[in-house]
């Protein structure tokens, strides 16, 4: 019985493999991330790390809805990163602060109707609210916000570009899928 498993298992993701789209959504999250990382090694000084979390979290398996995907975690990630940087400005982060900050981004999201993205959201608001020894302060707690966001915005750029070069190839079109 085991084994039958095994082998299902297997045979499953050699099917997995074969499919175009899940090939697809390995080389963007492989494109997404080594960009953000080499722009890390160019500025070591700043958090942008954290960047390569946020690009990860907004690309998607999904080819279909892709675009709309990468939209509705990319306002996800900026509600967590928001609500995480408004939570260590009112305190420096404790688990009462850390409680109410997650608390607070699922009902934001809820109530934006972006229920399905939220884990992506708690991602972000983690990203910003944790503290981190040598980098505490306010200014810390921004520009881990900026790295947020930064990370949204390559995948966002991504996202837009296997787009753009899926549609070319399914219908030979050069115009833009921004039209």
């Amino acid at each position: 019985m085991v084994q039958e498993t095994v082998k299902t298992y297997f045979s499953d993701f050699l099917v997995l493999l074969r499919s175009r789209d899940f090939v697809t959504y390995i080389i963007k999250c492989v494109i997404g991330g080594l960009f953000c990382y080499f722009v890390y090694r160019l500025f070591p000084q700043h958090q942008l790390n954290w960047s390569i979390i946020s690009v990860l979290l907004v690309l998607s398996p999904d080819h279909n809805d892709s675009v709309n995907l990468a939209f509705a975690r990319i306002k996800a990630n900026i509600i967590g990163a928001s609500v995480g940087l408004f939570a260590f400005l009112i305190h420096p982060s404790n688990a009462i602060v850390l409680a109410c900050a997650i608390v607070a981004t699922i009902l934001v999201c809820y109530f934006l109707k972006l229920a399905a993205p939220t884990r992506s959201a708690l991602a972000a608001l983690i990203i910003v609210l944790m503290p981190q020894e040598k980098l505490n302060t306010e200014i810390a707690a921004v520009e881990r916000m900026l790295c947020v966001i930064f990370g949204c915005a390559v995948g966002l750029v991504t996202t837009y570009a296997f787009a753009i070069g899926e549609r070319r190839k399914r219908t030979g079109d050069d115009t833009s899928i921004l039209e």
